[in-house]
């Protein structure tokens, strides 16, 4: 469903925590990270499109969040020749975008990336508002600016103006982490859980690490078997 300029209707979502936060997905076998997006069917508002598009890619539904707020108006962007299939080649243009900036009210493990056989991420973690646009695939990061800095309005701030940020070093949970894993602030405690691994384990570690590293991490969560 295209408008008359060649931009399809879409939504995103900027997903916050407690601690205004927000959530930051790793796309499928990329190095690149985004928010939730997708199209709004036909027959669909904005808001019922929004909350499809985050029980498909993050696996939450409506009772999990709350609207916090959106942007007034459509945020365009165009892709790229080289992104568009051949066919619609000359008719589509890109996305606009209504953007939603909603409050978490579920637990981190409410999450599930894998609740549809064709999954957007693959790994995802909590980031400072002001996410890397670095990361963000070049084209739409003139959007993800301009959407972030309309939403922050109606963010809520402590007196000081200035939110505390967690340093924390845990970057993967694997399948069968323990619980009770320490985080591993030190260099010391990163060692000595190194030695606890097998030579499998301390290479996804490091892969992980270098990926994390990149990108300005500070947790990473991969993406749950379907259970």
């Amino acid at each position: 469903m295209l408008d008359r300029e060649g931009f399809r209707p879409n939504v995103g979502i900027i997903l916050l925590n407690a601690n205004n936060e927000v959530w930051w997905g790793k796309r499928v076998r990329e190095h690149s990270w985004q928010f939730p997006q997708g199209g709004i069917k036909y027959g669909e508002t904005p808001e019922q499109a929004m909350y499809r598009e985050l029980e498909e890619e993050i696996g939450l539904r409506q009772e999990h969040v709350k609207i916090v707020g959106r942007t007034r108006d459509w945020l365009r962007y165009e892709v790229p020749d080289h992104f568009i299939k051949r066919e619609v080649r000359g008719h589509y243009r890109g996305q606009k975008q209504i953007w939603f900036l909603l409050r978490m009210v579920a637990r981190d493990n409410d999450v599930n990336l894998r609740l549809t056989d064709h999954p957007e991420f693959d790994a995802w973690r909590w980031h400072d508002y002001w996410v890397p646009l670095d990361v963000v695939i070049e084209f739409k990061r003139d959007v993800y600016q301009r959407a972030l800095q309309e939403l922050s309005r109606f963010l809520t701030w402590p007196a000081n103006g200035q939110g505390e940020r967690r340093h924390t070093s845990r970057y993967l949970r694997q399948p069968h982490e323990r619980r009770g894993q320490d985080r591993g602030n030190s260099g010391s405690g990163q060692a000595g859980n190194k030695q606890a691994v097998n030579a499998s384990s301390k290479a996804v570690v490091a892969a992980t690490k270098a990926i994390a590293d990149a990108a300005g991490s500070s947790k990473l969560v991969l993406a749950r078997d379907k259970e």
